[in-house]
């Protein structure tokens, strides 16, 4: 399909983006409930197609690193359908499609196959999120998914096999996880299920005409690593929302004066994260560190996970203090040697490309840079691999 260019404004709510077009400003349909923090950035090229729908404009892809990103995820079943329809899915080759939509008890799966006499339940999600060199699933919580995965694995037990499909719409990523970050319930019930269901991540790439256009190829994930920092513990930011100025006393910092400014804090614990971070959202709390003090005038915006055995709470407030509009000093500081872990930002830091690749470093290619390494070594640069005939997919 031949796309109509547009640059994105905002979003008014999960599935409505405001876009300008060279015929001015319109709202479109966004078929795509994930944050996308890292991909609908101000002025962020997009993708529409003509809609028959309440909008005028459907958002089927954006443009992320020179690369375009397929957002309808409603495409997901028909880019999955092709790839099997032509034996593209690695460990799927041969594969029969009985059904697609099938619905076993309370549970509807994207596709029931067969393979060698095998029942196979085929789950299919669309994946966007990925940093430098790793994708991960899901970019918001997803109570379907984990459902999905738990009722799959029972059903193992019953005769079937399951197999899930991540399709990952960039050909960028050299592995996949799950991601614990935003969704840890969704990432250990995946990690729990990995004996009994096939998880295949693969990657395709697509063209702004949006032609998959390379064979597909499937994705390690790096299970050792996962396993060691899948785990309630590690650093986090806070993004807190200050409308009005304000001094207040802080302990032994004294009296802090805050200008109207979207603030950051960084933190850490070796234990229960996410009862610490947690505890930054409550107005009524006993006073205790100085982010206290803040939080009980602001609004905490954003959570930010970053689960990890290393200690990177002061490597992450060096690199804030590289890209923020100013810190307020020794905020958060009294043990350690850094100028401060409370930095100001004047827009939201959300939807500034430097913050929002500095978490992804930290989440996802950060702790997995070992893996990277080896595996760039071991593919000698060797790009994926060229159209095949009849591989191509137009939507």
């Amino acid at each position: 399909m031949k796309g109509i260019l547009a640059y994105f404004l905002d979003r008014p709510n999960r599935f409505v983006v405001r876009v300008e077009t060279k015929d001015g400003v319109i709202s479109a349909y966004l078929p795509n409930p994930g944050r996308l923090w890292e991909i609908l950035l101000p002025g962020a090229p997009l993708l529409l197609a003509a809609s028959s729908g309440t909008l005028p404009y459907v958002v089927m892809a954006a443009k992320r690193s020179n690369e375009w990103i397929l957002l309808h995820t409603h495409m997901a079943n028909r880019a999955a359908r092709h790839l099997l329809a032509r034996n593209l899915v690695p460990g799927l080759e041969g594969s029969k499609l009985i059904r697609p939509e099938f619905t076993i008890g309370d549970s509807r799966f994207d596709f029931l196959l067969e393979k060698d006499g095998q029942k196979i339940l085929l789950e299919v999600k669309s994946c966007t999120l990925f940093g430098k060199g790793v994708a991960a699933f899901p970019d918001a919580v997803t109570a379907r998914g984990k459902r999905h995965i738990e009722e799959m694995a029972r059903l193992t037990k019953e005769g079937f096999k399951a197999f899930v499909l991540f399709v990952v719409n960039s050909s960028t990523p050299r592995a996949f996880i799950p991601d614990y970050h935003t969704d840890f319930d969704f990432a250990a019930t995946l990690a729990n299920a990995r004996d009994l269901i096939d998880i295949a991540p693969v990657s395709v790439h697509w063209d702004e005409e949006l032609t998959m256009q390379v064979n597909p190829e499937r994705l390690p994930i790096p299970w050792q690593i996962i396993d060691r920092e899948m785990a309630d513990s590690g650093a986090y930011m806070v993004i807190f929302k200050l409308k009005e100025p304000s001094t207040i006393k802080i302990g032994s910092l004294g009296e802090v004066s805050f200008r109207p400014a979207y603030y950051v804090y960084v933190g850490s614990a070796k234990k229960n994260l996410s009862a610490r971070i947690n505890r930054h959202s409550r107005k009524r709390k006993k006073e205790h560190w100085h982010i206290d003090y803040l939080s009980s005038i602001s609004k905490a915006t954003r959570l930010l996970p970053i689960r990890t055995q290393e200690d990177i709470e002061c490597l992450l407030s060096k690199d804030l203090m590289e890209i923020c509009d100013f810190a307020i000093p020794n905020f958060g500081a009294s043990d350690c040697d850094c100028r401060s872990h409370l930095f100001g930002f004047l827009k939201d830091p959300i939807k500034r490309t430097d913050f929002v690749s500095l978490l992804l470093y930290y989440r996802l290619d950060r702790p997995y840079r070992g893996v990277l390494t080896e595996r760039t070594s071991s593919a000698s640069g060797v790009p994926l691999a060229g159209i095949a005939p009849g591989a191509r997919l137009h939507l």
